[in-house]
């Protein structure tokens, strides 16, 4: 309802702001949608949506960017870099990143190619954004692969392999990038199936909001709502959860069908945050099934799901250095790069484009 009100021509959030940056338009990205973005996703939060804050933080910073750009009068070119930064500075922030979040705003734009005429206005926005947060007392959630092999290559650098886990790490990439196509096609048959019975648009997110709970209500459990990084209690599934203890074999499923069903129905939020509680459930559960580390692949499926999603494989190989340390770089490289190849040409974002096929005979 408020965006039908107040936010026409917003409500497309970070596809938007992707387009904007292929199109550069003098039309822009409104400032609207910073306060809209902001009020709906603590909505979606409150009444326990299963959604994130990545896709907020983007948006916050895209439409400030694309603000400040039309009050600055910017050329196409500029407008397109200031609006990169823009992306860069509100992934850096969120999760404390700043190397990861310049990538992403260049890697996202095309699936197969960066432009890396933006790199320095990125990381400046990126690190002076996650700088600013720290200033504020911001802290982020800190995720630990505690795992010790024995096995290591290239001493100096200090990288692990242990080729047996390497294979491991291979069949694991393979159903993170399953995964995420799952939720990429799951994603969009609810929406036209809501969109093609539901006329009364209104009434989307009120049937998404019933599905949500009553499904929670059936698993008895809301350990799926929400973002999923901590529990209430410390007790149930959540990201944290997954890298130290064995969780149920299907929360990831569930997970992924709650984030399908809000972010398809109305309601808004990141869609990142979701994927890692996707990933390192999966990862998890892949652990398990394999007689692999807990804890290492829960980080594994925490990166290359988000990877897969997103078409963004080299963001998410540094978001992994940055959050789990560099040891096990070689595991996080072949579970992201099988997993986004894996996962067909689409992605969350369907303003994306595909500049480079990955070669694969399907989308």
């Amino acid at each position: 309802m408020l965006y039908k009100h107040f936010g026409k021509g917003t409500e497309a959030g970070n596809n938007l702001i992707i387009e904007e940056i292929h199109e550069s338009t003098d039309k822009g990205v409104s400032i609207r949608m910073t306060p809209l973005i902001i009020s709906t996703t603590v909505l979606t939060h409150l009444f326990g949506g299963s959604a994130g804050r990545e896709g907020t933080a983007v948006q916050i910073g895209g439409s400030i960017a694309s603000y400040l750009s039309r009050l600055l009068k910017l050329k196409k070119v500029d407008n397109r870099i200031l609006l990169m930064s823009g992306i860069a500075a509100g992934f850096g922030a969120v999760f404390g990143t700043p190397i990861a979040g310049a990538i992403f705003a260049m890697e996202v734009l095309t699936v197969g190619r960066i432009k890396y005429d933006a790199l320095l206005p990125c990381l400046y926005a990126s690190t002076l954004a996650d700088l600013v947060c720290s200033a504020c007392g911001i802290t982020h959630t800190h995720y630990h692969i505690i795992y010790q092999d024995a096995h290591t290559l290239i001493g100096s650098l200090g990288l692990n392999l242990n080729l047996s886990l390497l294979v491991k790490a291979l069949a694991a990439g393979i159903a993170f990038g399953l995964a995420a196509l799952l939720f990429i096609r799951l994603s969009e048959l609810i929406k036209s199936t809501a969109s093609k019975y539901i006329k009364q648009s209104l009434l989307i997110p009120v049937v998404g909001g019933g599905l949500v709970l009553l499904i929670s209500y059936m698993l008895n459990t809301d350990d799926y709502l929400g973002l999923g990084v901590n529990t209430q209690n410390g007790t149930g599934i959540s990201i944290v959860s997954a890298f130290e203890s064995k969780v149920d074999s299907f929360s990831w499923l569930w997970k992924l069908l709650l984030t399908a069903i809000t972010l398809s129905m109305g309601f808004k939020g990141g869609e990142v945050t979701p994927l890692f509680f996707i990933g390192a459930t999966l990862g998890n559960s892949v652990a398990v099934l394999l007689g692999a580390p807990i804890d290492l692949f829960a980080g594994l499926g925490f990166i290359a799901v988000f990877a897969a999603a997103t078409n963004t494989p080299m963001a998410s190989i540094i978001l992994g250095v940055e959050l789990f340390g560099g040891e096990y770089l070689l595991y996080y490289a072949i579970s992201c790069v099988l997993a986004y190849y894996f996962s067909g040409h689409k992605g969350i974002y369907h303003t994306q484009r595909v500049e480079v096929s990955k070669g694969l005979k399907n989308n």
